[in-house]
């Protein structure tokens, strides 16, 4: 079975979302037999390179809502997390516009650390207040994930792997996804948002059969 996760790494319902698929992969007797792809999306492509605001200061704007009410917005998203095992600090999370970040995961996809590299780039952004649009900072986290530092610096100083961002983010769009995560499985069953491990199990479940 493959499975493709479109999700952003500034997400913090998409690393709730990847959290939970591993919750319910665990409790699936064909684990061993399901492929996880990472997939690309922006949520916000306008976002200027190192134009770094805190993520709290940006909800505010968008929704025109007072930074208090954007601040227990965030502390309503750290408490689910939570439940999962995951310590946000959203309260230092900036906002960053995440096309190298995708296409670093991308390269890291050519040496089976995909998932390795997710995982760290969702902690640098949503735990550690990392700007993971930074040059530096996404060649100390391919680094961290033992990618080689030669290689990973000429990605991220040229624009390998673009092509593959922009085509998952086309490939999203017309898979129907205004937003992520989104989960597909076997291009058959897909799921919208971070459900609930219930629903992952069941979904797994109805692609198994």
């Amino acid at each position: 079975m493959k499975i493709e996760v479109w999700s952003d790494v500034v997400c913090p319902w998409c690393y709730i979302g990847k959290r939970r698929l591993r919750h319910a992969l665990a409790r699936f007797d064909h684990a061993g037999e399901v492929e996880v792809t990472w997939r690309s999306f922006q949520l916000d492509p306008t976002q200027r390179r190192g134009d770094n605001r805190l993520t709290t200061e940006m909800l505010s704007g968008k929704y025109g809502v007072p930074a208090a009410e954007a601040s227990a917005m965030q502390e309503r998203v750290t408490a689910i997390a939570a439940e999962e095992g995951l310590t946000y600090h959203l309260d230092k999370s900036l906002t960053a516009n995440t096309f190298d970040a995708h296409r670093l995961t991308h390269f890291a996809a050519t040496r089976g650390l995909a998932d390795d590299i997710h995982e760290r780039l969702f902690q640098a952004a949503l735990m550690e207040g990392e700007a993971v649009d930074d040059t530096e900072t996404l060649a100390r986290i391919g680094t961290d994930v033992d990618l080689p530092a030669d290689e990973v610096r000429k990605v991220l100083d040229g624009d390998a792997y673009a092509d593959d961002v922009r085509g998952d983010i086309r490939e999203a769009r017309a898979l129907g996804a205004n937003g992520v995560p989104f989960f597909v499985f076997d291009r058959t069953y897909g799921i919208s948002g971070a459900q609930p491990i219930e629903v992952f199990l069941a979904t797994l479940e109805k692609a198994a059969a």
